[in-house]
């Protein structure tokens, strides 16, 4: 228990860091090195992206289930790829953080009583399940679109003489 307690620390104090170091003059937001070097286009978001990595494998080496772990993987996917959109990624990386969220469902499985560890790997496989199934949705309206629009291009293109 006491090797579990020290590991949490440290990924206490490592998503800190990362997530919420460096309090904003005048206000109680508070930011870290995810969201700075964030601010560099790609690089920033890979390199913090992959320190992100770091908390999981922690997370897995003290025996945090995969449902758990696919969630946490999820959440630095998301901070990861919305956090390449210029501007609007920006924003998202200060306010997500996705260290924070991750060390505290390791903390949360890792401390709690036998049923609520069960209740954690649930609600983390509904998470992915509603996950699949929006990208899914996602998936299937990008294609529904994409064939609307080349038909109206080839509609557009005959009415024009263009096509045959």
């Amino acid at each position: 228990m006491a090797d579990t307690r020290t590991r949490l620390a440290h990924l206490r104090q490592f998503s800190h860091v990362l997530d919420s170091a460096i309090r904003i003059p005048g206000t109680n937001f508070r930011v870290g090195m995810d969201g700075l070097l964030g601010l560099i286009p790609g690089v920033g978001d890979v390199t913090t992206g992959l320190a992100s990595v770091f908390i999981i494998m922690t997370a897995a080496r003290m025996g945090v289930p995969r449902s758990v772990l696919t969630r946490m993987i999820m959440n630095v996917a998301i901070d990861t790829a919305v956090g390449v959109i210029p501007i609007v990624g920006d924003a998202f990386d200060f306010a997500f953080k996705s260290n924070l969220r991750n060390v505290a469902l390791t903390e949360r499985y890792m401390t709690a009583p036998e049923e609520e560890r069960r209740r954690t790997e649930r609600v983390s496989r509904l998470q992915l399940v509603g996950l699949i199934a929006v990208l899914v949705v996602v998936v299937v309206l990008g294609i529904i679109a994409a064939v609307a629009i080349v038909r109206w291009i080839v509609q557009a293109a005959q009415a024009m003489g263009i096509a045959a």
